[in-house]
């Protein structure tokens, strides 16, 4: 019988003493309940600790020896390590979200919240297309979360009093009024209000439902009674908004939400007649105008309950009607429906959800609450399949128990997904914001798993690369679309092994220490990503999850019959399991998803986890990426950083990787880069008053392209081959080489891309590099600067590589032409005798010779894509080593003047004349002499052949000196040249001084708007002379690349970086990372070092490199030149500030290895080795104590493979 059932219609509920499920769940003091940690004044915590001074962001410390915790203020963060953010909803707006993770055989939801109102402003499930709470952008969020979102309205009587109160904790028309908080952790989100005049205090939890086959949002709401008179509640709590299930919903939603409520009802799970407490909120029929119709099926629930008891809890009916909470109210300001009403009166009223959007609030019985006594009410917001599903569901969550032990798994699965990086300083803040860095990075590239491994934990495991069977697959990833990056359209599978696709960048970016954290991936990062490289030495846009396979009918067979049985006379899940596995490609999700939709159970005695390594053994694995938009100028930069991370923990098998490792694809995108006939176009000034040339629709998609992708369509399933994304040879079969011949390729396509001057690489195909706001760069046929450092990069890379081992590398016989016609080129060139290297200015009209050099090697680059623009012929040439190194150090030396060339042109701008020091970061080129071809674009503009140019400069960016340090050797005389490139930054317009940080840009005041979007911007905002977090945290891990170690650490605390900040600037949780800080060029001085777009940055990737450097060192592994054997040596470079008082610092090596350095007499580490080392092992309890500064070969191999359980390093 329901709570609203009794013989008078009702019973008020009497509290029992709160169980520990539920106290465990707040887990806060007790006196009062759930009173959260107060912040006290900064001013008055700090002490001798770190001062947050008015004039800076940063900390100083009064004493390094005197002050262990450098910058920590204890008031900031409660005892479970949440940022505590006292008196919320009237600070300035900001907005974050919940990971959004639901472990690997969870399915998760997304969700969204701003410090307004209730918190949660949108949540759904796979992508803002299925929103369950509409999604806005934040902007929007901010306004309406108060009223659409999640509201409380409480009748409160006490004891005593003839009449009750109407009260709505958290309401926006009383804000400030109330104390309230919120506790932002890595899982959860928590809001309190403390009512002092009602003497009520509310708390409300939010969380995603880990490990489920269902997913949902899960809210808890904690009304504690914190005064002294005995309370009796009764009231609603829950959605004012709920949208249904009915297909992509966003767009209509927005632009035809009126008509759209035609298909709205409200339906009801249970079986019994008026039961209100499983509401399915779904359309009809999905909304469209064809004549296909199709009846929706899946819907939206809410199921609550009063939580804590010791039986099964009993379900809350559901109030789901508008019109009866908020009246004809329709801004839902107020609960106009529910005045002078009781819940009873609700709850037996009739409903409708019929032609309307429509609520879900859980109706809550009179509760009597004596002094300190709390009632919890939990509720359920997910999907669910189909109707009949809701009395399992609620029979689920309802179950004893069920909710306090899926919150504590919450917790806890976040810890076991940071514990990679746990780290132990004498600074807690910083110890938490790791963890929290690396949760981020995480969400953008994902998280490595190793599928395959049926043998399960053993000592010397192998790894991916010795290994075909195991597999490596990456969870969790994303596009980092939230309130903010409203232009991003994210997407989360709402499946098992949840994953979604990603920006190409920032894959590669995020990905780029995967291999510190998981060493038994092997190589994957490095093969997946050059296996992305096209013939045209260009990449696709977007990086998709890996799938499998199965390609022996006999295994699938085979394997459907172990993982389900023979069938017993009914074969119909073996014939269905074995159909699926021989329908095509797959990713773990997905064959869980089918196997779920057509009912298919595994035998009890297969665990999910055995039947998902055995399958991924039985496959081979297919690379997946998407095209999408234009050639971006940046995408290959990341492929070093690599090579790199792998060759830093596997560096004897350089050569096998590079030499003799599985040959790699090319990836085959159905888009051609057009010629220069074709994109050079004339076109009228801004102003219509003149004539100039610009390039325009550089790329195009090729409907030829396509139709030869579509012959590889698979006869047996509507699914193309995945080999159909990758080229192939004139006669059929694709076409290979191995990563060393690819990067070759490479390093000759963009040494091609040169400008006309020879100084930065033209940004021909499209797209710009990671500075997408200078989109207009393009037009203006600009180039930029970092990618010719990263070239130059690529260029020594392959020819050290290749004189190191001495092989030949075998290429495509028409790369072998192409730099041929090169060669050519340079040797005419040479022979003019042209050189302004004695020149201390540059004429800024491209001298004839480099003219008719760049249109030369332009002219080989466009035949040789019109070679290989469907396939390659198949023939090779196979380079001799010394042939190849003597080619690749000329390109070398070209680069290099180049460079010089760049340093005399300079930047040019407001307040810079050129004279700084620093490398420019981007030209363009103006056409001062053309001819027309007699052919017009599609706009009838004239295409044109460029005769001449004219170069134009630009400000300074802080990209152009980060990329041009990574040029520069640490050591030796060139050392001090990195000091130089700081000091001369530090002495730019690229510093602010008033935040002690580095901006993006110098002032663009005065610049073209032909720059792109960045010129609309108003200066210290977004990519216009803001600190945009990931450029200037390249800075910070460029100086400790560099070994300016005091500089960095002085840096650190400066108020560049995280989270030494003043948390009362920055506006948001210190652990978090921004994409951008307001500068002191922003017009609004309030928002000067506030952070805006929150965490899922690049600055992620940067951060833990930086976290690597910091307490591994560049190469921990190595190859001694002396007897040629792996040893493993620490070169950690850590401040003093971050011991203890014992001299002690640890972190988890490889995410499992525990590692404790003893700095000792040395105070700060600087990138020297131990002098001794103690190593404890997994498999047994003896140990090693080496008397040396590096690790001798068999102990460094056990540390590789995760077979050793503590090592201690004494300094």
């Amino acid at each position: 019988m329901g709570l609203f059932g009794g013989p008078k219609g009702y019973s008020t509920i009497q509290v029992e003493e709160p169980s520990t499920d539920v106290n465990n769940r707040i887990n806060r003091q007790k006196s009062p309940p759930y009173r959260p940690i107060m912040m006290v004044s900064v001013a008055l915590l700090l002490g001798s600790m770190a001062v947050y001074s008015a004039g800076s962001r940063g900390v100083s410390l009064p004493s390094l020896s005197a002050s262990k915790g450098a910058g920590q203020d204890d008031s900031l963060f409660d005892d479970l390590d949440r940022f505590v953010l006292k008196d919320y909803d009237v600070r300035s707006a900001h907005s974050n979200f919940l990971p959004g993770v639901a472990g690997v055989y969870g399915k998760p939801v997304w969700s969204f919240y701003v410090n307004r109102g209730q918190a949660i402003t949108a949540f759904g499930t796979a992508t803002k297309d299925f929103p369950i709470l509409e999604f806005n952008p934040a902007n929007k969020a901010y306004q309406m979360t108060s009223n659409v979102g999640f509201r409380t309205f409480l009748n409160v009587t006490k004891k005593g009093s003839s009449s009750s109160a109407l009260i709505e904790p958290f309401s926006a028309l009383t804000a400030g009024e109330n104390a309230r908080t919120m506790y932002v952790g890595s899982n959860e989100v928590e809001i309190t209000e403390d009512d002092s005049k009602t003497g009520l205090s509310t708390s409300v939890v939010y969380y995603t439902l880990p490990e489920e086959d269902f997913g949902a949002l899960v809210r808890t709401t904690t009304f504690t009674n914190s005064g002294d008179d005995t309370l009796t509640i009764q009231g609603l709590d829950g959605l004012a908004k709920m949208e249904p299930a009915g297909g992509l919903l966003d767009g209509q939603m927005k632009n035809m939400g009126r008509t759209l409520e035609g298909w709205m009802d409200v339906y009801q799970g249970s079986k019994d007649e008026g039961d209100i407490t499983m509401p399915f909120y779904k359309l009809s029929t999905q909304p469209s105008d064809t004549a296909s119709v199709k009846v929706q099926i899946e819907g939206h629930y809410c199921l609550s309950m009063i939580d804590g008891g010791k039986g099964p809890s009993t379900l809350l009916p559901i109030i789901f009607d508008t019109d009866k909470i908020f009246g004809q109210d329709t801004t839902f300001s107020k609960a106009h429906g529910f005045k002078g009403k009781s819940v009873e009166e609700l709850v037996k009223s009739k409903q409708s959800g019929a032609a309307k959007t429509s609520s879900a609030f859980a109706a809550v019985p009179p509760t009597k609450l004596k002094p300190g006594d709390s009632v919890t009410i939990t509720s359920y917001f997910g999907k669910a399949p189909h109707i009949d599903r809701m009395p399992g569901l609620a029979s689920t969550v309802s179950a004893p128990g069920f909710s306090s032990k899926k919150f504590a798994r919450a917790r806890s699965m976040m810890d076991e997904l940071t514990s990679s990086v746990t780290t132990t300083t004498a600074n807690p803040l910083f110890n938490g914001h790791v963890k929290q860095m690396f949760l981020d990075n995480a969400l953008r590239g994902g998280v490595p798993m190793i599928l395959g491994d049926v043998e399960g934990d053993r000592p010397m495991r192998p790894d991916a690369d010795e290994d075909p069977s195991l597999k490596v697959y990456h969870t969790f990833s994303r596009i980092h679309g939230d309130l903010e990056r409203d232009y991003n359209a994210f997407s989360i599978d709402p499946t098992f092994f949840s994953q979604g696709p990603g920006n190409y960048r920032d894959v590669a970016q995020n990905r780029r220490m995967d291999v510190m954290f998981n060493p038994r991936m092997g190589a994957f990062d490095v093969k997946q990503f050059l296996s992305f490289v096209q013939a045209d030495g260009y990449e696709p846009l977007t990086v998709e999850a890996v799938t499998f396979k199965i390609n022996d009918s006999a295994v699938a067979d085979s394997l459907a019959e172990w993982a389900v049985g023979k069938g017993d006379g009914f074969k119909g899940p073996r014939e269905a399991l074995a159909a699926i596995f021989k329908g095509g490609s797959l990713r773990p999700g997905q064959l869980f998803q089918l196997m779920e939709d057509q009912e298919i159970n595994l035998q009890p005695k297969v665990s999910r986890q055995e039947f998902i390594d055995k399958f991924a053994a039985s496959s081979d694995l297919a690379y997946s990426a998407v095209f999408g938009d234009g050639y971006w100028a940046d995408h290959w930069e990341y492929y070093l950083d690599l090579i790199d991370s792998y060759l830093a923990v596997y560096p004897e098998r350089e050569e096998d990787l590079m030499f003799d490792s599985e040959p790699l694809p090319y990836f085959y995108a159905p888009a051609t880069c057009q010629p220069r006939k074709l994109k050079y176009v004339a076109t009228p000034t801004f102003d219509g008053e003149g004539t100039h040339i610009q390039q325009l629709g550089a790329m195009v998609w090729d409907a030829e392209k396509t139709e030869k992708q579509n012959k590889l369509l698979n006869t047996d399933t509507p699914w193309l081959d995945p080999s159909v994304n990758f080229q192939h040879t004139s006669s059929g079969e694709v076409f290979k080489s191995s990563p060393i011949a690819k990067l070759l390729l490479l390093g000759v396509q963009k040494f091609s891309m040169r400008d006309p001057y020879g100084m930065g690489v033209e940004y021909e195909g499209g797209k710009p590099g990671w500075n997408d706001a200078m989109n207009g760069l393009v037009g203006m046929l600009g180039s930029g600067m970092p990618e010719a450092y990263e070239l130059q990069l690529v260029l020594r890379q392959v020819e050290r590589t290749v004189a190191k081992f001495g092989r030949d590398v075998e290429v495509p016989a028409e790369l072998k032409m192409m730099v041929d016609e090169i060669g050519e080129a340079l040797d005419k060139l040479e022979a003019t005798g042209f050189s302004d290297d004695d020149d201390d200015t540059i004429d800024v009209n491209v001298p004839k010779e480099h003219f008719e050099y760049w249109d030369a090697v332009a002219t080989a680059r466009e035949e040789y894509r019109e070679k290989v623009k469907f396939t390659f012929s198949g023939e090779t040439y196979s380079y001799p080593a010394k042939e190849l190194t003597s080619i690749l150090k000329r390109f070398i030396y070209h680069t290099d003047l180049g460079f010089d060339r760049a340093m005399k042109v300079s930047s040019l701008g407001d307040g810079d004349d050129g004279s700084s020091g620093v490398a420019p970061s981007y030209f363009s080129y103006e056409v001062t002499s053309y001819e027309e071809t007699g052919n017009s674009d599609a706009d009838g503009h004239p295409y044109v052949n460029a005769l001449a140019f004219k170069v134009g400069v630009f400000p300074l960016f802080l990209e152009g000196p980060v990329r041009m340090m990574k040029t520069i050797p640490a050591d030796g005389d060139e050392g001090n040249m990195q000091m130089e490139v700081y000091e001369n930054v530090k002495a730019s317009g690229l510093y602010d001084e008033g935040l002690n940080s580095f901006t993006v840009s110098a002032s663009l005041v005065g610049q073209s708007v032909d720059m792109g979007r960045m010129m609309a911007f108003s200066p210290g905002w977004l990519e216009n002379q803001s600190i945009w977090t990931h450029m200037s945290y390249k800075f910070y891990l460029q100086l400790l690349r560099g070994k300016l170690y005091d500089v960095f650490f002085e840096e650190l605390l400066g108020g560049g970086m995280l989270p030494f900040q003043d948390p009362m600037v920055y506006g948001r949780s210190l652990m978090e990372c921004s994409s951008f800080v307001a500068s002191s060029a922003f017009p609004d001085e309030n928002q000067h070092g506030r952070g805006f777009l929150a965490r899922l940055s690049g600055s992620t990737a940067e951060f833990l490199s930086i976290w690597t450097l910091m307490f591994i060192g560049p190469k921990p592994f190595f190859v001694d030149e002396n007897d040629g054997e792996l040893k493993m040596g620490l070169r950690p470079a850590l401040p003093e500030w971050a011991f203890d008082d014992n001299g002690e610092a640890t972190f988890k090596l490889f995410g499992y290895t525990n590692v404790t350095l003893v700095a000792g007499e040395a105070g700060a580490l600087k990138g020297g080795l131990p002098k001794r080392y103690e190593v404890h092992y997994k498999w047994h309890d003896g140990k090693d104590v080496v008397e040396e500064s590096v690790l001798p070969e068999y102990i460094a191999e056990q540390i590789r493979r995760v077979d050793v359980k503590a090592i201690k390093a004494w300094f």
